[in-house]
């Protein structure tokens, strides 16, 4: 059972454990850390008669991790002394010491049972992948530990963890005694004392095979055309090296289309990704029972945490999926996006785990020199009502957490004002009865207060259908797919439409019955009742109105337009309750809704409604004119004409109509961009001294930096005209101006007279030149006095990228003389110093 690279280090972190409650473990790819670890904590003397909680951050790593644990015990199979909890599944006993639980689930536990009663250890498995629930569940820890549990055990394991981070974090509450040190195995079992600056950090060398990194020449022009590189990349892989084959791609789709590609392959194809049934994930984690050579296509779960044997080539297609705020809908939304170089080096590494092996990366070096060196934290990226919900369920602000990154002041206002539409949160923030059992659900907020909104055993079983639904993939396939909800909820019951997806309804049904038993609603009642009201009572900001005569547009009460196909079977409802939105390029898609009545509406929401008299923007015109109506929100449920409006009123209509659209009819050219880039840069690095000039703010703020040159205007088309990078710099006082100017210049004069634009609008700025136009620049200049990056593009006489750096200094020294080979032999009647660095 210890012969695994990661027990070397267990001495050291027994010992530090016995002398300061938290630590920080990091340990590379198949060290052992994810299932020895525990094993060894488990008969510490502080551990004795209780529990330790292992947290992984997707439930495939936590069924391997405890069938493993289990398995080196002699036990087969979790529920033993070896337990495992997840969303859906709960195998745990009296005699369970160990117990392997899902990010999620850890907080729900905090919640029902803050003071953890019974666990001495909580254990943050592959912590430095920073999901959200994750970075909630260490901060509960922690304050749980600094108020009422000071001897709760807490330790981060990782392989590429900023363990210097973490050990910060994790040692503002706790230390050593003074009498001992962390290597000190006399250490008092009992309790340690409290106040040390940092954790304790524990490395283990682990045992790696070498591994031959290869790039692809050339870039792929978009992620759509990965399936086909990917495929084609696996042919030869096979063909050229030995062993099985690991190849990331960043989702269940991408992994069918690969599939498809492989028909007739002489290898084993399967696939690995989080929404498998777990008989379909062990084939995948175990060697083909044939002897056959095997190629599993997954997703970024076999990044960590998971080992598959045989495998010695890795296929990286350098993508992966992640939550992003949508500024369009307000929520999160799984987007495709470039991995870091650190989750690349963890990639290729499985590739080392047995034997020398081999990665193969889809995408070129100078590429790979640009990416970040890590994923951005979920933190920074999502919607956090739930996060917000917990946090004041727990009892405390979310900035008085020891979060190792805060949560965004503008993401979590935009949540406290969600829960306040959901009743969860009173006008002073803090959590009410309702907001209460919301948390105690377990859920997104929105279907959570759905769910509490019915009234009767029959709703509450639809209530508990339709959050099941929610919360899992649209069992209809096809972007087309009608977005009537009631034809998903047919299909839970038996009704096959032929284009489902039979996974995805088993997947619903299993945790519509959760919710059922979380409702206390028997398995046996039928659903029944309204699911539109439902939907307006979790998505009161997504009711939507149909506008003017136009079959398919719609606005939403939160003010946005959203549009559904012309032949949909809701285009020409008069009001819907939507559930379920996408971002289609500058348009928002309705992809799941139910029609409501509108006494509905009025029953369900009275203080919503109010009658206004002034302008207003008729779509069908294109122009703002005078009206009278009665409003739900910003919808229109009766109007009629004025004849006389405000001047005033008017252009704040005017600017509104415009922030409804997404502010498109803008004239949005490259120098507004960068305009409002440089803005954006200088508010990251000086803070709120700078306004927030990002779409989504601008959005919301149309009445003060547009409405006031709009006087005049009545019609969208005129807008045009408006020149932003003006607007947008000229709303900045003079001095703000100036400082702008000189810290982020918008041209860099280059040698021999040129000058080079710097383009701020990407996630690094970047200038981007033919090489030869910077020799004799020996460095860039800094931007904001080196606190903003910036990065250059070096292009060949033929203007193709040949490298890009973010030290031109370093570059020339190093990087440069096999740029310069290249271009030799390439563009043989050019000049290609080798001091570029030198003045010409």
């Amino acid at each position: 059972m210890i012969d695994l690279p990661v027990a070397e280090a267990l001495p050291r972190l027994t010992a530090a454990l016995r002398a300061a409650p938290n630590a920080v473990l990091v340990a590379p790819p198949g060290a052992g850390k994810t299932t020895l670890v525990p094993l060894v904590l488990k008969d510490e003397p502080w551990a004795e008669g209780s529990r330790i909680l292992v947290l992984e951050p997707r439930r495939v790593a936590a069924r391997a991790a405890a069938r493993r644990m289990a398995d080196m015990l002699g036990e087969g199979q979790p529920g033993g002394t070896i337990g495992l909890a997840t969303r859906l599944d709960r195998l745990v006993s009296d005699r369970t010491r160990v117990e392997v639980v899902t990010e999620g689930l850890l907080v729900r536990r905090l919640q029902s049972d803050p003071g953890l009663e019974g666990v001495a250890a909580v254990l943050f498995d592959e912590a430095h992948e920073r999901n959200l629930d994750t970075d909630l569940a260490l901060a509960l820890c922690l304050d749980l530990q600094a108020n009422l549990r000071p001897e709760l055990r807490l330790l981060a394991m990782s392989a590429t963890l900023d363990g210097a981070a973490f050990a910060r974090l994790m040692g503002a509450g706790a230390s050593q005694d003074a009498e001992t040190g962390p290597d000190d195995a006399s250490a008092p079992a009992g309790g340690p004392t409290i106040g040390l600056a940092e954790a304790p950090v524990i490395e283990s060398l682990g045992r790696a095979f070498p591994v031959e990194v290869k790039h692809r020449s050339r870039d792929l022009k978009d992620a759509r055309d990965l399936p086909e590189a990917m495929a084609g990349a696996i042919r030869d892989a096979l063909r050229d090296h030995p062993g099985d084959v690991l190849a990331f791609l960043p989702g269940w789709g991408e992994i069918r289309r690969t599939a498809e590609r492989l028909s007739g392959l002489d290898a084993l194809v399967v696939p690995l990704h989080g929404e498998l049934p777990p008989a379909e994930q062990d084939i995948a984690l175990n060697p083909a029972p044939d002897g056959r050579r095997k190629v599993v296509l997954a997703t970024s779960i076999a990044e960590t945490s998971l080992t598959v044997p045989g495998v010695r080539i890795v296929v990286d297609g350098g993508y992966r999926r992640a939550p992003r705020l949508d500024a369009a809908t307000g929520l999160s939304r799984l987007a495709t996006l470039r991995i870091g170089r650190a989750a690349a080096e963890q990639r290729a590494g499985r590739a080392g785990r047995q034997a020398p092996g081999v990665a193969i990366r889809l995408w070129t070096e100078a590429l790979h020199r640009g990416l970040p060196q890590a994923d951005r934290p979920e933190m920074l990226e999502a919607e956090l009502s739930s996060l917000v919900l917990d946090c004041a369920a727990w009892g405390a602000a979310p900035a008085a957490l020891a979060f190792l990154d805060p949560p965004p002041a503008g993401a979590v206002a935009a949540a406290q004002a969600l829960l306040r539409d959901l009743d969860a949160l009173d006008g002073a923030g803090r959590i009410t009865d309702v907001g209460r059992r919301m948390a105690r659900l377990g859920t997104h907020p929105r279907l959570a207060r759905m769910m509490l909104a019915a009234t009767d055993d029959g709703e509450r079983a639809l209530a508990a259908d339709i959050a099941a639904l929610l919360e899992e993939r649209d069992p209809i396939r096809g972007r087309d797919a009608p977005s009537d909800i009631h034809l998903r909820l047919d299909l839970l019951h038996g009704r096959d439409r032929g284009d489902s997806d039979a996974g995805a309804i088993h997947r619903i049904r299993r945790a519509a019955a959760l919710h059922r038993r979380r409702l206390r609603v028997h398995g046996s009642v039928a659903a029944q009742g309204d699911a539109g009201a439902l939907l307006a009572a979790g998505f009161p900001d997504r009711i939507a109105a149909k506008r003017g005569t136009m079959d398919g547009a719609f606005r939403l009460a939160s003010g946005q337009g959203a549009r559904l196909p012309v032949t949909d079977p809701l285009a020409r409802a008069a009001l819907l309750a939507v559930a379920d939105l996408e971002l289609q390029g500058t348009d928002t898609r309705i992809r799941m809704a139910a029609p409501i009545d509108r006494a509905v509406l009025e029953a369900r929401f009275p203080e919503r409604l109010r009658r206004d008299e002034g302008a207003a923007f008729d779509a069908r015109a294109g122009a703002v004119v005078a009206r009278r109506r009665l409003m739900f929100g910003p919808l229109v449920l009766e109007e009629s004409t004025l004849p006389h409006a405000d001047p005033a009123a008017v252009a704040i209509a005017l600017a509104e109509a415009a922030a409804e659209r997404g502010l498109r009819d803008l004239n949005w050219i490259d120098a507004a961009r960068q305009a409002q880039a440089r803005i954006g840069w200088m508010r990251r690095v000086e803070g709120e001294a700078w306004p927030d000039v990002s779409d989504a703010a601008l959005v919301a703020s149309v009445r003060d930096w547009l409405a006031p040159h709009l006087h005049g205007r009545t019609r969208l088309a005129e807008l045009r005209a408006l020149d932003l990078a003006v607007l947008l710099v000229d709303a900045l006082p003079w001095d703000r101006r100036r400082a702008l100017d000189a810290a982020l210049p918008a041209r860099i004069a280059l040698p021999g007279g040129r000058s080079a634009a710097i383009d701020y609008a990407r996630d690094t700025p970047t200038l981007e030149a033919r090489a030869q136009h910077l020799f004799g620049l020996a460095a860039m200049p800094p931007l904001a006095g080196g606190r903003v990056p910036l990065q250059v593009a070096l292009l060949s006489p033929a203007g193709r990228l040949v490298a890009v750096t973010g030290d031109l200094a370093g570059f020339w020294k190093g990087g440069w003389a096999e740029v310069r080979r290249d271009m030799r032999g390439r563009y043989p009647k050019h000049a290609w110093p080798e001091d570029p660095a030198a003045p010409g």
